[in-house]
């Protein structure tokens, strides 16, 4: 059995914190690993009042949190400097909860009090039915994603390829080599672990010195990058809930919820035809638009992908306070 720590809420991303100061190159890089339970989207522009980033995507905002500066002590310079921060997830949770950060406290120093006010940021904010989180993790991790997404990406090239010469397998053929690759890949297959190994070895770390290496992991084990991810898992996850906020007041307002229907994919793979499966995708886009439902206090309401893409925010209209993700098989 595992914790909800190991298992939900994004509660086993934790991160490579490795802060750096600015001012000095002789100051030892800081490692420091943290338990997160969740990811934050950034959509202020910057952890300063000052900053001009203009967010417009999740993506970007989760970026921008993962980076920045930050003020704590330096030992080569016996004061406090500004370091600088980079996170990177070195461990994958089964579920993802990603949280925007709509609501902050503003500072209000001409105020006759002085005492601050509760702000909502109302900018959109655009996110998509998959999140990609290959970018924000480590190194190590990445190498055993790309280890996946590149074996995907020769069985979909040899589909095509067998396709176009008419000789496209049928579904039980298909079904029989993938249980055939199974069971040679539980054998252990020597030379499908080489391109997982040369790229572990390149994540072998210099220490301060310039002199040693620390190896990250031995590139002959189990990689493990999270606790019950799918068979393959190439990083990418997989919207099913929502929350949102309507309002402009940090203290009131509503929130509603919007999950995603169960079964999905089996109805959509059972579409009779192409024309069937294209009208299930979002005009002008990849998205499925598969069925949803909203939850408004005690009613429920049918809703599709299409109208939970719209809660990015821009108005007086619902808003993503919360998004939840699983992994995607």
């Amino acid at each position: 059995t595992y914790t909800c720590d190991e298992l939900d809420g994004g509660q086993t991303d934790e991160t490579n914190n490795d802060m750096q100061v600015d001012e000095s190159n002789t100051e030892p890089t800081v490692v420091r690993h943290d338990l997160h339970r969740k990811l934050v989207c950034n959509i202020q522009g910057g952890s300063d009042a000052s900053s001009q980033t203009n967010i417009t995507h999740i993506m970007e905002g989760i970026e921008l949190s993962l980076n920045g500066k930050v003020e704590k002590r330096s030992e080569v310079l016996g004061r406090d400097a500004i370091w600088t921060r980079r996170q990177r997830i070195s461990k994958l949770p089964k579920i993802l909860a990603v949280q925007f950060g709509r609501f902050y406290w503003k500072e209000t120093p001409d105020s006759q009090d002085h005492a601050g006010v509760k702000c909502k940021v109302m900018k959109p904010v655009a996110f998509n039915g998959i999140l990609d989180v290959y970018d924000f993790c480590s190194d190590r991790v990445q190498a055993v994603l790309k280890k996946a997404r590149d074996e995907a990406l020769a069985r979909e090239e040899d589909r095509i390829a067998k396709k176009l010469k008419g000789e496209e397998q049928t579904e039980s053929t298909e079904t029989d080599d993938k249980n055939k690759m199974d069971i040679d890949e539980t054998k252990g297959n020597e030379e499908e672990d080489e391109d997982l190994k040369a790229a572990l070895a390149m994540s072998l770390q210099e220490n301060d010195n310039g002199n040693e290496k620390e190896a990250i992991i031995n590139p002959d084990e189990q990689v493990f990058i999270g606790h019950e991810l799918p068979n393959d898992f190439q990083g990418k996850y997989e919207l099913f809930a929502v929350v949102t906020h309507k309002g402009r007041d940090a203290d009131g307002g509503h929130y509603m919820g919007w999950v995603k229907a169960e079964n999905q994919s089996q109805s959509n793979n059972n579409s009779s035809s192409n024309d069937e499966k294209k009208l299930r995708k979002i005009a002008d886009t990849d998205e499925d638009n598969d069925d949803w439902f909203v939850f408004d206090d005690d009613e429920v309401s049918p809703c599709s992908t299409e109208d939970v893409l719209k809660l990015k925010g821009g108005g007086d209209w619902h808003m993503s306070y919360l998004n939840f993700y699983r992994a995607k098989k």
